[in-house]
């Protein structure tokens, strides 16, 4: 298995720019496509972006299209979202998951989540 922490979240106006990490430790030689989720207050759980094991596919949410971007850097473990452009609508708490090569856009897809880190897009 893999441990998954995010890091990055914070308190950011609107029209800002935040990067959240997703870190692996464990089993990291395993290779392990990521998801990152969030979920609003009040909300179900969403798909916001995914990237393969090699990051040669990523996938995003229609509603992030264009202003974030997923990235890796495999000999640090470790998984980026640059979020820019961030609207009140972005405002939840993200969580990254992780699966053994996988690639998609559903929860169910993967095996490993971590605890999340909160965004905040104040108006």
């Amino acid at each position: 298995q893999v441990q998954l922490v995010e890091s990055g979240g914070g308190l950011v106006q609107a029209g800002g720019s935040l990067r959240l990490s997703c870190a692996a430790s464990g089993r990291t030689s395993s290779r392990y496509g990521i998801g990152w989720f969030r979920r609003a207050p009040g909300k179900e759980r969403e798909f916001v972006a995914a990237i393969s094991w090699s990051g040669g596919r990523t996938s995003y949410a229609d509603s992030v299209k264009g202003r974030f971007t997923i990235s890796r850097v495999n000999d640090k473990n470790t998984v980026y979202l640059q979020m820019n452009t961030l609207k009140p609508e972005d405002t939840a708490t993200y969580y990254c998951a992780a699966v053994v090569y996988g690639f998609g856009s559903g929860e169910n897809e993967y095996d490993q989540w971590g605890q999340g880190t909160e965004v905040t897009v104040s108006s």
